[in-house]
C-alpha cells in the first residue's frame, strides 16, 4: 500500500519537510513518541494486532488507537523509508526490571537507521512502553551518549557468548545507569517479528495477555498505566501514583488521561 505520510505528520502533530536527515530523524522520533500511545488492549481483549500496514495506518494513524512495539516500529520503519533512510529490522531482549541470571526470550523490536553522510549508522525506537525509553535516536557507536532532555541515555557493550557484540541501552535514573535492553546488529527480518508477535499476544504466558499496559509520553512528562496503577513521572522525576477502582475506570483513564478511542464495547477481564 502507499502509506499516507500527510496524515501520520497529523497525527503526530509533525510539520516540516521530510527528508533523510539527523535532524528530520530526531524530529520525528520524538513527534512520535509524543503523538502514538503504547498500548496492548488487543491482546488483553483476546486477539493479536495485525502489522500489516494498511491495518497500522488505519488503527495507529486514523484511528485514534496506540499499539506495541511491533506495531510503532514497523509503521515508523515504513515512514523512515518512504522519507528515503536505510533501515534494518533489529530484536532485543527487555533486562529492566530482570532478575540477575535472568534470561529473557527476543520480544522487542528496534531498528538501525543509516543516514547518508553521517559516520555512524542510529538506533531508533518508537515503541518501547517504559519511561526509560528513548525520546530521540542514539548514535549506534560505543560509548555515545545522548542527552534527549529530559532523559539521558548511552550506549555501551556488554560481555556474552556470542560471536556478535552484545550492546545495552541503559538510561541515567537518580544518578545511575540502568540497563533497558540487550541486542545485537543481526538484521531480522519482518517474517521473524511477525513470529513474535503472535507469540507475545497470544501465548497464556504473555504479560501482554494478562493486562493493560499503556504508556503515554507527553511533553512535561510520562503517564504509565499498568493493570490498575497509575504512575506519572513529571520531568523532575516527581513520581504520583494511585490505585484505580476497576477496569471501568481504566477504560475511562485510557480514554481521556491517554487520548485513546476505545474500541466499541470494549470491557477488561476481571
Amino acid at each position: 500500500m502507499t502509506l499516507d505520510l500527510d496524515a501520520y505528520f497529523a497525527r503526530i502533530g509533525w510539520t516540516g519537510e521530510p527528508r533523510p536527515t539527523v535532524e528530520v530523524l530526531r524530529s520525528v522520533h520524538r513527534a512520535h513518541l509524543i503523538g502514538i500511545p503504547f498500548e496492548n488492549l488487543e491482546p488483553v481483549l483476546g486477539s493479536a494486532p495485525s502489522l500489516a500496514l494498511d491495518d497500522l495506518e488505519a488503527k495507529l494513524v486514523r484511528g485514534g488507537r496506540g499499539g506495541y512495539c511491533y506495531e510503532h516500529n514497523t509503521l515508523f520503519s515504513a515512514v523512515l523509508r518512504r522519507i528515503g533512510f536505510t533501515v534494518t529490522l533489529l530484536s532485543a531482549r527487555v533486562v529492566v526490571g530482570a532478575a540477575p541470571g535472568d534470561i529473557r526470550p527476543r520480544t522487542h523490536m528496534l531498528l538501525q537507521v543509516d543516514v547518508a553522510g553521517e559516520p555512524h549508522p542510529y538506533l531508533a525506537d518508537v515503541g518501547f512502553g517504559s519511561v526509560g525509553s528513548l525520546l530521540e535516536p542514539i548514535e549506534l557507536a560505543e560509548g555515545a551518549e545522548l542527552f534527549d532532555a529530559p532523559r539521558h541515555h548511552r550506549l555501551v557493550h556488554t560481555p556474552h557468548h556470542g560471536p556478535l557484540p552484545l550492546w545495552e541501552l541503559q538510561v541515567e535514573k537518580g544518578g545511575a545507569w540502568e540497563p533497558q535492553y540487550t541486542f545485537t546488529l543481526e538484521p531480522y527480518e519482518q517474517p521473524d517479528h511477525e513470529v513474535v508477535n503472535w507469540f507475545i499476544a497470544t501465548s497464556p504466558r504473555s504479560p501482554f495477555r494478562q493486562a493493560v499496559y499503556a504508556q503515554r509520553t507527553r511533553v512535561d512528562g510520562h503517564l504509565a498505566l499498568s493493570g490498575l496503577d497509575l504512575v506519572e513521572t513529571a520531568d523532575d522525576g516527581t513520581i504520583t501514583e494511585r490505585v484505580l477502582k476497576d477496569g471501568d475506570e481504566a477504560l475511562r483513564v485510557l480514554r481521556d488521561d491517554f487520548g485513546l478511542r476505545l474500541p466499541e464495547g470494549a470491557r477488561l477481564p476481571e
